[in-house]
């Protein structure tokens, strides 16, 4: 599938989903945020999004750098110029990447298909989204509690001929070393396929 085709009548666009997608990764941010405590709850809002409860910063800091870096995935998504999204949760004190929540996105490529696909109902993606913000919020049911004061990199892993603005830099992958890593739910567009997994550190107790 081109990047450049627009897509048929009743279907999502390119552009329709690279907002739907960008969209889901700030709500999914912010909730994993709130979900890990790196922020007071009274920091937090509560809306309604997808037919649930989500959480979202009112942090004026966090606020403008997560809108600063979801313009340009947006633009990244829409151009096919991305390949995964990471927040790297790391302690404070040591650097040390406790947590590694990361989004693989895909193009959902029809080429060789005989079959049209009919378009993906809005219940469908509703639901499917909603399952992985289930999933988030029952996260702290199996990843260790975070007791040491943290932080937070979002990476974005793009083609290598994307369009980079002067204020991004190169990173670190932040890996951890030898993680527990938990696949999560997926949703997919008409366009575009978002894969979810997290990796955390053992906890050194138990190993």
């Amino acid at each position: 599938m081109s990047v450049q085709t627009q897509l048929t009548k009743g279907k999502i666009d390119l552009k329709g989903s690279a907002q739907i997608v960008t969209e889901f990764f700030l709500y999914g941010l912010n909730s994993i945020l709130f979900q890990r405590g790196l922020y007071p709850v009274e920091d937090f809002d509560r809306k309604k999004k997808y037919g649930i409860d989500v959480w979202v910063s009112n942090d004026a800091t966090v606020e403008k750098y997560l809108a600063k870096i979801m313009e340009s995935v947006e633009q990244w998504i829409a151009a096919g110029k991305i390949n995964k999204l990471v927040l790297a949760i790391k302690s404070r004190e040591t650097r040390e990447t406790l947590e590694r929540w990361q989004f693989d996105v895909q193009l959902v490529d029809e080429e060789g298909d005989d079959k049209v696909r009919p378009p993906k109902s809005e219940k469908t993606l509703q639901m499917e989204i909603q399952a992985i913000f289930r999933q988030i919020a029952a996260s702290v049911s199996f990843l260790p509690i975070v007791e040491e004061k943290c932080t937070f990199n979002i990476l974005v892993y793009t083609c290598t001929d994307a369009e980079v603005p002067t204020t991004w830099t190169d990173s670190d992958p932040l890996h951890i070393k030898n993680p527990e890593q938990v696949r999560l739910r997926s949703f997919s567009t008409d366009v575009h396929r978002v894969e979810a997994m997290v990796a955390y550190r053992r906890d050194p107790d138990l190993c």
